[in-house]
């Protein structure tokens, strides 16, 4: 565990983990959804913050949320 929970630290608290606005790590919301959704979510909530281009986070979660439409329709 950490002594400053603000600190970076590359495995517990990665820096884009923390640069949200509003000072939620996307885990706390992420983790009450299943696995196709919290990734689309989390996409979302940190698009642009990890790289550069928020437009590939926001296809990874289109990504997401497409598999989750065929995990839903699949007959």
């Amino acid at each position: 565990m950490m002594s400053n929970p603000q600190q970076h630290d590359p495995v517990e608290r990665p820096a884009h983990y923390t640069q949200h606005p509003s000072g939620v790590e996307a885990i706390a919301i992420t983790e009450h959804f299943n696995f196709n959704c919290g990734n689309a979510i989390k996409y979302i909530w940190r698009a642009g913050l990890k790289s550069s281009s928020p437009v590939e986070d926001l296809r990874k979660a289109r990504w997401y949320v497409e598999r989750e439409i065929q995990r839903l329709t699949r007959a």
